[in-house]
This record gives structure tokens, sequence and C-alpha cells, in this order.
């Protein structure tokens, strides 16, 4: 019935904020389905009798392929309809994490959850943020992008305690039940959508849809191989690039020619687009490298099981959402520049704080105020850069334009993941076989012995899992790869979070610059166009 009503006055926007709070159950899901996998990884790795990078590798799977094709994505939602793009996602996001709750084996998890669940993600995503556009107007439809960026940090604030509770009391699976819960409560309201149809060009850029998969897709999985130890990854890294290179090409050509192309380079021609798009893939990165390295760094380094890392990662994530909310209810009473900027600052000082403490603390108390900082940096930026991005954007254009914003953060996160993890376990293999070889303790034929494993196989490792790998060794053997162990764990993790505090200084120093342009429109999205 509402939907008859909206198709009816196609000119009125159609929101409610019923509607709103199911789009924002969207990115809610879609945000703790990662959140319960990395809360939960001692257990998944024992569960599946797999390893801690194999479990990583599934968690930049995911991202990578909702990278990697999401601006195909945003495509097919403008030719068949947003809103059965975005259903259509939703339920392969559902078969995802339907697989996690009966997948015996990391080979199913990767197809299923990875695969499968990446690309529902690739779907969704850009449809939701367009249906966001097209429901809404004015300061509402900002009030609603900062709703959609609190439902992401509400999820990074359950996530880590639902899922720490429920691994622990229940199983890990159960988490991912629920997921799947939430979404049939999503799908029972997409009648209240109002699909904005697209008028632009409906051709298919097959050549554009190629490069950017290889592109996006090489890059990453070519640092995922070089996290495993794999060969080929120069070559991996190389053709990614130049796909890359290639891509960009093609879509400057033709739109020189007047051709239909995959993405409208004149999206760029907005400095508040190009800054917005920028600062997402920065604030990702950041992310992801705090996704690997905090998990791990609880439950590896101080023996902590889902329940209590989940607790130890509470003042991150409640801080997070509770700073979202009140900068999404204040929401055009400060600059959205100053507030990114503010959200840098605080990663920036959060990480100063943390990475000198990895190697001494012994609780999770340690830890309280820095992540707090995190916290409150990562709710500014989640509730300022989706409208921040997309206000310049008309109509026509949003479907495609929500599909970079969604592809590049992706991409960001997908990149981040992978790429602090890959760091981390190349400085524990290093760091780990200098110290062995250095060691007056360790014969010659350990040392040798060491640095082979390491060549084959670097795991990030706790003292529990390593001390049985010993237990034919003498007492001082034992004691010595123990301490050398702990010695290039704290250093790797320190190596890993290097990854954030980088990506948050150049976030800072882009935001500096974004304070000398004009703020918003808060009108813009309803008509404005670029180009």
């Amino acid at each position: 019935m509402v939907a008859a009503e909206a198709a009816k006055v196609p000119d009125e926007p159609a929101g409610t904020p019923r509607l709103a709070i199911l789009l924002a159950a969207a990115m809610f899901v879609f945000v703790i389905d990662t959140s319960l996998m990395n809360v939960s990884i001692s257990a998944v790795v024992e569960d599946l009798d797999t390893t801690v990078s194999g479990v990583q590798s599934a968690v930049a799977i995911e991202a990578l392929v909702s990278a990697a094709f999401i601006l195909i994505g945003s495509k097919l939602g403008d030719l068949f309809g947003r809103k059965r793009a975005y259903v259509a996602g939703l339920v392969l996001y559902a078969l995802g994490a339907l697989a996690m709750v009966v997948g015996q084996g990391l080979a199913a998890i990767i197809v299923f959850w990875a695969v499968i669940g990446g690309l529902g993600a690739a779907l969704y995503l850009p449809a939701m943020q367009s249906l966001v556009h097209g429901n809404f107007e004015g300061r509402t439809q900002a009030k609603v992008y900062a709703l959609v960026g609190a439902s992401a940090a509400i999820a990074a604030a359950i996530g880590p305690l639902l899922g720490g509770f429920l691994t622990t009391l229940l199983s890990w699976r159960v988490g991912f039940l629920l997921e799947v819960g939430i979404i049939a409560i999503v799908l029972a309201g997409s009648g209240l959508i109002r699909d904005v149809p697209y008028t632009g060009d409906r051709a298919v850029d097959w050549v554009g849809a190629v490069l950017s998969v290889v592109g996006m897709g090489g890059v990453v999985l070519g640092v995922l191989v070089w996290q495993e130890g794999g060969e080929s990854v120069a070559a991996l890294l190389a053709v990614g690039m130049a796909a890359l290179a290639a891509f960009v090409y093609w879509i400057v050509r033709r739109k020189r020619d007047g051709e239909a192309a995959l993405l409208d380079p004149s999206l760029f021609d907005s400095k508040l687009f190009s800054f917005g798009i920028a600062q997402g893939i920065l604030q990702q990165i950041a992310l992801g490298g705090m996704l690997i390295a905090l998990p791990i760094y609880l439950q590896l380094v101080l023996g902590y099981n889902a329940l209590e890392a989940g607790l130890s990662l509470a003042p991150l994530s409640l801080t997070m959402f509770a700073v979202a909310v009140l900068a999404g209810k204040r929401a055009g009473e400060r600059r959205p520049s100053s507030l990114i900027r503010a959200g840098f600052a605080l990663l920036v000082l959060a990480m100063v704080i943390l990475i000198p403490l990895v190697p001494r603390a012994d609780t999770g108390w340690y830890l309280v105020i820095p992540l707090m900082l995190a916290g409150a940096g990562l709710g500014l930026l989640v509730s300022q850069l989706n409208n921040y991005t997309l206000s310049p954007v008309s109509e026509e254009r949003v479907g495609e334009a929500a599909g970079v914003n969604s592809a590049t953060g992706s991409f960001g996160l997908s990149f981040g993941l992978a790429f602090a993890g890959a760091v981390m376990l190349a400085t524990l293999s290093i760091a780990f076989t200098n110290k062995a070889e250095s060691s007056n303790v360790l014969p010659v034929a350990e040392q040798q012995q060491v640095a082979q494993v390491l060549e084959d196989d670097a795991q990030v490792m706790s003292d529990a899992q390593l001390a049985p790998l010993l237990a034919d060794q003498p007492r001082e053997i034992q004691d010595e790869i123990l301490s050398i162990n702990e010695d290039a764990r704290h250093l790797a993790l320190q190596v890993a979070l290097l990854i954030t505090l980088l990506a948050s200084l150049v976030g800072l120093a882009n935001a500096f610059r974004m304070m000398r342009l004009p703020d918003p429109d808060a009108s813009a999205a309803a008509g404005a166009a670029l180009g």
C-alpha cells in the first residue's frame, strides 16, 4: 500500500521512521557479521580444525568479493531496480550466514560465507545507500545516513559482546543464526521502500566490469597469498595494479567518447565526493588493521576466551556507538569536515597510546583509555562520511555513486585486513627466526628447524597452543622458545597496528584540506547534479 502510494507521487519522499530503522538494520547485519567472526576466532579455529591465518583469509576474502563486485552490483541495481538488488543481496547474505550455522570445514565457509555472502553484500550495500537517498531528503536524509552509521556502531558494540557471550555459553554458530533472523525481519519490511526508477544510460560496460574485478581482486588476493606464504605474490599485485590503471584509462576514454562506462569519472569532479571516498578508504583500512590485531592480541596473547575478549573490546565498541548516535542527533550543528578531522585525530592519539602498551599489558584494563579514544574517533567518522560523500550527487546518479562509496570502503577494509595480517605474519616470521638464530640456548639444529617451520607456515600461536608441540624438548629449550614466541608475537602485533596509525595520519592530513572546502548542502542530495 505504501509502495503504491509512493508510485503515485514519485517526487515526494516516502521514507518513514520504520523504513529508516530497517535500512539501518541492513547495515547492522553487515558489520556484526565480521565482529562475530573476529571475536570467536579461537573457537572457530578449534571447531573447524583450521588455523588463525585460514580464518583471517576467509574474513578478507569476504570483504574482497564484496569490494571486487560492488561496482557491478550497483549497476545491476540501476538496471533491474535498486529494491530488487537490495532484496536479492540480502537473501544471498542470509545464505552465507546460514552456512556458518551448518558448515563443517573452512572450504565450505569460504565458498558460502565469503564468496556467496560477499556477492550478496555487493548487491545490497550500494542499493541500501541509494534507497536512503531516494526515500528521504534534506536534513532527514542526513539524519538517516547518520542512523545507518550509528547502526554500524551498534553492531560493532554488540558484536564482540554478543559473540563472546554466545561462543562461551552456547556456540559461535548461534550468532550467525540470529543474523538470519534479522535479515528475515528486514526483508519482511521491504514493502515500505519506494524504488526510484533509474533514468540514466542502461548500456553495460563489460570491459570495465572485468577490469574492476581483476584490479581490486588482484591487489587484495596478492596480499592474501603473501599472508599465506604462497608464490607469485609480485605477479598478482602487478596484475591487479595494471588492471586498476587500465580501468581508470578505460572509463576516462569511454566518457570522452560519449560511451557508457561502468563508472562515470566525472563523479570525482566534486571535491566533496573525492575527499569523502578517500577518507572512507582510510577509515576502513584503519579499522581492518584493528580488527586483525586486537582479537588476536586478546585471545592469543592474553589468553582470553571469546566472552572475555568481547568484554575487553566493549570500550571501543560502546564508545563508537555512543558517539555515532550523539553526532547523528546533532547532524547539521557542526561542520562535517571538523568532525571528520576530530575523528582521525582521536584515532591517531589512540594508536600512539596503544602500540607501546602491547608488550607491557597483562590485562585488558590497560587498553580501556586508548580503545575509548579509538571508538570515539570511529564513531565520528561513521556518522559523517556517507552523507558527506553522497551529498552532492543527483538522484539519477546516486546508485552509481553509492556503488563507488561501498566498493572503495569494502576494498579498504579487505586491504586493511589482508595487509595488516600479512605484515603481522611476516614480522612474526622474521623476528622469531632472528631471535632464534641469536639465542645462546637453542642448539644450531633447533635454530634451523625453527627457521624451516616458519618459512613453510608462520602462525600466531598462544603459549598454550605452542607448549604441547615442545613437550619432548628439555625444559630450558621450552622456556627459550616460549620467550622468543612472546617477544616476536608482541612485535608482530605492534607492526600490524602501525597500519591503523599510518592510515589515520593520512586521514588527518586530508581532513585539514577538507576544512578549506564548503560544507555539503543539506538539500543538495535532493536535486543537485554533478557535471
